[in-house]
């Protein structure tokens, strides 16, 4: 068995919003350690949420995350020479890592706007249970259904 992880790095809340998930956005959003040009963009989001869902950025933020973090999802193992999708619970970090990574990456993927307004509308999609991101999740959760017959073999 693992021993635990003792030193995690802790993502500083951003200085905005003083919100620890924003702050762990801005760096998910971060490329080549340019983290002033991720945290304009981000800011630039959240202002276009606060205008268009006429609530606080963070709640619709917060709400997205809890419409894309996955509860299970499948890993693979290999027993006597097959690999099975073994479905198993996500641990709370990375559930926001994965639900983060998909926002972000549904807003990379789209083209023709700029990226906060790309990201602006993800978040705002997600927090409405639509979109790229809440689709994958909806994905992974099938799968993991769809393989529950190998749950015997988890480990």
């Amino acid at each position: 068995m693992r021993r635990k992880v003792k030193n995690r790095n802790v993502a500083k809340p951003d200085y905005k919003y003083k919100s620890a998930i924003v702050g762990k956005l801005i760096n998910y959003v971060m490329e080549r350690g340019k983290k002033s040009v991720a945290s304009d963009i981000v800011y630039r989001a959240l202002d276009i949420v606060k205008t268009q869902a006429k609530r606080e950025p963070t709640e619709v933020f917060e709400e997205a995350m809890r419409n894309t973090s996955p509860q299970m999802e499948v890993r693979s193992r290999r027993i006597g020479g097959a690999n099975y999708q073994v479905p198993r619970e996500v641990r709370e970090e990375r559930k926001a890592f994965l639900g983060m990574n998909w926002i972000v990456n549904a807003a990379l993927a789209k083209k023709g706007k700029p990226m906060h307004i790309k990201l602006a509308e993800e978040i705002m999609a997600a927090a409405k249970k639509e979109g790229e991101a809440v689709r994958k999740r909806e994905n992974v959760h099938k799968m993991a259904e769809s393989n529950k017959a190998f749950a015997h073999f988890a480990w």
